[in-house]
């Protein structure tokens, strides 16, 4: 299928590893011109160098997105240099273990604006160049929105911000047929997951426990599928979707557990 996605200019948040990578990749496959914002200039110039090297466009900006100041300011650049843009994947953000108990009031401010703050700035400040393109967002959000995980108050609040986000906005830019969707990731591996796993007493018992309970295939979910739908998402393909909060996660969220060891 052609996505129709050659050329476009599409800003991906947290874009230099994990899921962001994978969707990076995904949208440079298909000829878009991924623009990959993060705080870590070296990560996001290795990606930029790695895609380029395998025929692919894309470019980079760093920035710090939880302050507000420099999402505004990694907008205005990518403006200067394309001229447009016509996609942006909210993406960035971090499970920082901000919970109940062991939480306090700044943490979890702290923690919204690492999560949930700079979706809302980037969409607004990216706004006046997909009014002109008629350009689509994708919010990637997590599971812990539904099914809560456990000592993450912030990032659990975050997430159901980032799905509330989604529709509203869907509602909001109707008049400018601007579509907003949502895809909800649950177990996928990424270098993240992987460094978290290790921390624990027997890991690969951990892992065997939770992929068990993912009932398609008994797998975790890969970068690349969460990139895939994303980029669906993002294409002239879904033209009739938009307010969609789209699970990619071998069904862990929604079918019944008995089923994972069928």
């Amino acid at each position: 299928m052609n996505l129709q996605l050659h050329n476009k200019v599409v800003i991906v948040t947290g874009g230099a590893k994990g899921i962001g990578e994978g969707i990076a990749r995904v949208l440079a496959a298909e000829g878009a011109i991924p623009v990959i914002i993060g705080r870590n200039a070296t990560d996001n110039d290795a990606l930029v160098a790695s895609i380029t090297a395998a025929g692919g466009q894309a470019a980079a900006v760093t920035a710090e997105l939880s302050d507000p100041a420099a999402c505004e300011r990694a907008v205005q650049e990518v403006v200067a240099k394309f001229g447009r843009i016509e996609g942006l994947v909210n993406n960035a953000g971090v499970n920082d273990g901000v919970g109940l108990e062991s939480g306090d009031y700044q943490r979890f401010i702290t923690s919204l604006h690492r999560n949930v703050v700079h979706y809302y700035l980037m969409a607004h400040h990216a706004l006046p160049e997909l009014k002109k393109s008629r350009g689509a967002i994708v919010n990637i959000t997590s599971k812990t929105a539904e099914t809560g995980q456990g000592n993450t108050s912030a990032y659990a609040a975050a997430n159901g911000g980032r799905n509330a986000l989604t529709r509203e906005w869907a509602v909001e830019l109707l008049k400018y047929s601007i579509r907003v969707n949502a895809v909800m990731v649950a177990e996928c591996w990424t270098p993240a997951y992987e460094t978290w796993i290790a921390t624990l007493a027997d890991p690969e018992e951990k892992l065997r426990e939770i992929t068990s309970k993912i009932p398609l295939e008994n797998r975790m979910t890969t970068a690349e599928e969460i990139a895939n739908t994303t980029a669906f998402l993002l294409s002239a393909c879904s033209s009739h979707t938009t307010g969609q909060i789209i699970h990619v996660d071998g069904g862990y969220v929604h079918l019944d557990r008995a089923l994972a060891n069928a």
